[in-house]
């Protein structure tokens, strides 16, 4: 049975590593982007993405969340590799099933400046180089998301959508990784302390993850 407290729905290079840091040295057992290996001993999860895992829940049985387990946290969704290209984070069936199967989650939606995001992702690899606009992505068809203001459109398309599904709900936080406050906020949304907060997993241009 999943045991799911946290789901955020930001965009990758938006935090969401240190994300998955702070909340792991909090106690919480996360899935970021994958399942390593050292994290489970079901073989079928080991290095399984949790955007599989998530679909898979959810057309087996309705419930995204179905075979996660014990994990208690899940901080990046999306996969675009080897192929795929699924993006559990952008699929209102998707996080309408959550909100339904599993009422006490806390939501978060990892956020920074949209420009910023959108260079980071164009110094990650081949990410907005080529998988983008290589790839059919909500909001961004095949072809589209090789310029800065397409990425950027489709970045802040993201996070408007968010804000419209949860409007007014108080399981639902954006906050932005440049705040200040970010850490206690996040802190206090999640209902834990967090006792690390800090940058991971950033490129070479220091970009956050």
């Amino acid at each position: 049975m999943s045991t799911l407290k946290v789901v955020n729905l930001g965009l990758p290079k938006t935090g969401t590593t240190t994300l998955a840091r702070a909340l792991k040295i909090a106690g919480f057992k996360v899935a970021d982007h994958r399942i390593r290996a050292r994290q489970t001993e079901t073989k079928s999860l080991k290095n399984a993405f949790v955007a599989d895992l998530l679909y898979q829940g959810y057309f087996q049985s309705g419930d995204p969340a179905a075979l996660f387990e014990d994990f208690t946290a899940v901080t990046e969704l999306s996969c675009l590799r080897n192929g795929k290209s699924l993006w559990p984070q952008m699929d209102f069936a998707i996080i309408d099933a959550i909100r339904k199967h599993h009422p006490e989650v806390r939501f978060l939606a990892s956020r920074r400046d949209s420009w910023d995001v959108s260079q980071s992702m164009l110094a990650w690899s081949d990410l907005g180089t080529d998988r983008l606009p290589a790839s059919d992505i909500p909001g961004l068809p095949e072809g589209y998301g090789e310029t800065s203001r397409e990425r950027i459109q489709w970045i802040d398309g993201h996070y408007a959508h968010l804000q419209a599904i949860f409007a007014g709900d108080p399981a639902f936080m954006e906050y932005d990784v440049a705040d200040a406050n970010a850490h206690a906020l996040v802190a206090k949304h999640v209902n834990a302390e967090l006792p690390w907060w800090g940058q991971a997993n950033a490129n070479s241009q220091n970009k956050a993850s």
